[in-house]
């Protein structure tokens, strides 16, 4: 019995051991996300703002845990750029349609690669879905502190793209009657506004660059979604 009773404590060890050292089930990280119109805004200055400013945008994910269609991509990232026809998220506009580019961290192997880009693409919504260009480069995105509602980040991809945040202060309320007008792009567990020091992309594939500084125009967030 004595020994029935080891061996199946070692098996229950190395089950546990082995488990551990899986990918979880679910995928999960940080979110940043920068607009070339205000998202924290009142009507008075996102309706200047319609169908002129507000049709770019850069979205970045960092992986902490989990894998894609059994890849493990944890630690890694991957951007999109998005430039579409019309302002993003417009409800008075009835389609919008777009072009992407995706920026893949360059420390992912040829499978991580077509994960991330799958991932993106699942998440990034309709806007993400026509993607013109695939380029590479170093990801990394710093929450400040590793504190999401201090408002502090920064993303960047190379020199393609970047995004650089603070929290929102007194200052920002213009008019007094601001609020999340426009919903982020991807699909997250938890998002909130975020004042843009810094949204640039300086890439190939979209037909224009841009750098695009003091808007309150961001989203920091995390996101948790089901491995595919």
């Amino acid at each position: 019995m004595k020994t029935l009773c080891t061996t199946a404590a070692l098996f229950l060890a190395a089950a546990v051991s082995y488990a551990a050292g899986l990918p979880g089930k679910n995928i999960s990280g940080n979110y940043i996300e920068a607009r070339t119109a205000d998202v924290y805004t009142g009507p008075c200055f996102a309706n200047g703002e319609a169908e002129i400013n507000g049709k770019e945008a850069v979205l970045g994910w960092k992986i902490n845990n989990g894998a894609w269609k059994g890849v493990n991509i944890a630690g890694l990232g991957v951007v999109g750029v998005i430039r579409a026809q019309h302002t993003i998220g417009n409800v008075h506009v009835p389609s919008n349609s777009g072009i992407a580019v995706l920026i893949v961290d360059s420390r992912a192997n040829a499978e991580q690669r077509e994960a991330l880009i799958a991932f993106a693409k699942s998440q990034g919504g309709p806007l993400m879905q026509n993607v013109v260009k695939v380029l590479s480069a170093p990801v990394d995105l710093t929450i400040e502190g590793g504190n999401l509602h201090g408002g502090a980040a920064r993303l960047t991809a190379g020199s393609l793209a970047e995004i650089r945040t603070r929290a929102m202060t007194e200052a920002d309320h213009t008019c007094g009657n601001e609020d999340i007008f426009y919903p982020p792009v991807a699909k997250l567990e938890h998002a909130m506004p975020a004042y843009s020091l810094e949204n640039s992309f300086q890439g190939e594939g979209l037909g224009e660059t841009w750098s695009a500084r003091f808007h309150r125009s961001s989203f920091l967030g995390t996101f948790q979604v089901p491995a595919e």
